[in-house]
């Protein structure tokens, strides 16, 4: 049985937890739009410092989003560094109308705090610094060194993370990075994921005319939404598959452990399609198939529409111009600069040179081999602090992770307390009680084993 002393002060100083992370989600920290990004910077340093953990704020230059740098040195370990990557910035909260409260109340209600930030990201960020609060109040020390870095554009691309891991390279080296979120399933097991897809989101657009006109010069003017249909219908076909020429070129398959691993984690398909009021998945995927596509399939998606007029009511106009927004996700091996490549020639090579390509960002996807010493060690630990976990072989959404691998060289290992229906990015999101005291206690056993290795 474990008997570490942090577990006990994790039990007793829930209550901080709570309120600290109220206070988290009480700050707007709006990076789309902006808002509140220093104020909660500065406020993300202040829980840090009082959790006596040594903070500092790094910065690029003015206008982009400071990261907020933490570091406890290990008395007893100086040779292993781990390191938590989290951000403070947040989604959106539109639309308003939907929440039962306001979106920045940090409202308890039970088992749940509700509020924009409660789990993604806020939520996380508080379980990692509680552990490391939780060793040092109980014992004066931790297991080995201890670095945190916050970013705040990760909810619009992390557009400076890859600059800010190569201006401080040095001040970040580690040995392993706990990232910044880890889904928890269903049945209350965590997810512990070894990779993320990439992701190339871009914005495809058609001017036809200087000004919209009456629907009834349709007979005589082009419409560029059906221009816009006509061209995106060429991305894909009906089962999701992306017909853009050479664009799963590099792509290797799954190797025979990775099936493996992926055969065994357990998806609730039934529960899956209740939650989301749905009745079948893109092509029908079924068993295996839905689940290596969640974990390795590449997308196409259609992230927003606009054209014309979309407000209630009839309005005969034919629109002058349209423009859609397509987020791609992407695996392993694919290059986001050389799928954007293929991309720009897939649409002149069909006749449309005359969409416009705005590319807003782009992120390789990154993964974790499944035998690197550091997944045994998070692995047990969540094992321990929640019964039994899942070893899953990459996360279907998209981070930074390439950038921390490609330019640290450390394993990065997804663990965490976001419960996979907790409304993230969405009205109403909520973090468990119950899921972040499993969570701290989690961190300060992977702290533990990390450091005796």
């Amino acid at each position: 049985m474990i008997r570490l002393k942090p577990l006990k002060h994790v039990d007793s100083n829930m209550n901080n937890l709570i309120s600290d992370l109220q206070t988290l989600i009480r700050q707007p920290s709006i990076s789309a739009k902006n808002e509140g990004i220093e104020e909660c910077a500065k406020l993300v340093k202040k829980i840090l410092d009082k959790s006596g953990i040594k903070s500092e704020i790094l910065r690029l230059k003015k206008g982009i989003a400071p990261i907020v740098y933490g570091e406890i040195k290990s008395k007893k370990n100086k040779s292993k560094t781990l390191m938590f990557y989290n951000h403070y910035d947040v989604q959106p909260a539109e639309p308003f109308e939907l929440w039962d409260d306001p979106p920045f109340s940090g409202k308890l209600k039970g088992n749940k705090i509700f509020g924009r930030g409660a789990t993604d990201d806020k939520g996380e960020l508080i379980t990692r610094i509680k552990a490391v609060e939780a060793y040092l109040k109980t014992t004066g020390d931790v297991p080995c060194n201890i670095k945190f870095v916050i970013e705040g554009e990760e909810e619009t691309g992390s557009a400076h993370i890859d600059h800010y891991l190569k201006k401080y390279k040095k001040k970040f080296a580690c040995d392993g990075v706990i990232w910044e979120f880890g889904y928890v399933d269903s049945k209350n097991r965590p997810i512990v994921g070894l990779g993320m897809k990439g992701l190339l989101f871009v914005e495809l657009s058609v001017k036809e005319s200087i000004l919209d006109a009456h629907s009834s010069l349709a007979v005589l003017i082009k419409n560029p939404a059906w221009r816009l249909i006509e061209a995106v219908k060429t991305l894909r076909n009906s089962d999701g598959k992306i017909l853009i020429k050479d664009w799963y070129r590099e792509v290797k398959p799954f190797s025979k452990r990775d099936l493996k691993l992926i055969s065994k984690e357990p998806f609730d398909e039934k529960f899956f399609k209740k939650e989301f009021g749905i009745k079948s998945f893109v092509a029908n995927k079924k068993g295996l198939d839905a689940k290596k596509a969640l974990v390795g399939g590449a997308t196409c998606n259609i992230a927003g529409f606009i054209s014309g007029y979309t407000g209630d009511g009839a309005k005969t106009v034919l629109p002058g111009d349209a423009l859609v927004k397509i987020d791609f996700r992407l695996i392993p091996q694919m290059d986001p600069k050389k799928q954007i490549r293929r991309l720009r020639t897939h649409l002149k090579s069909k006749g449309y040179s005359d969409v416009m390509i705005k590319v807003y960002h782009g992120e390789a996807a990154a993964r974790t081999n499944s035998s690197d010493p550091f997944v045994s060690q998070v692995e047990a630990a969540a094992d321990e602090s929640f019964g039994s976990s899942i070893l899953n072989v990459s996360n279907a959404g998209t981070g930074p992770m390439y950038s921390f691998v490609d330019n640290l060289g450390a394993p990065c290992i997804s663990i965490g307390s976001t419960y996979m229906f907790s409304r993230i990015h969405s009205p109403n999101e909520f973090a468990r009680v119950d899921l972040l005291k499993k969570t701290t206690k989690c961190i300060c056993l992977i702290m533990d084993k990390f450091g005796k290795v």
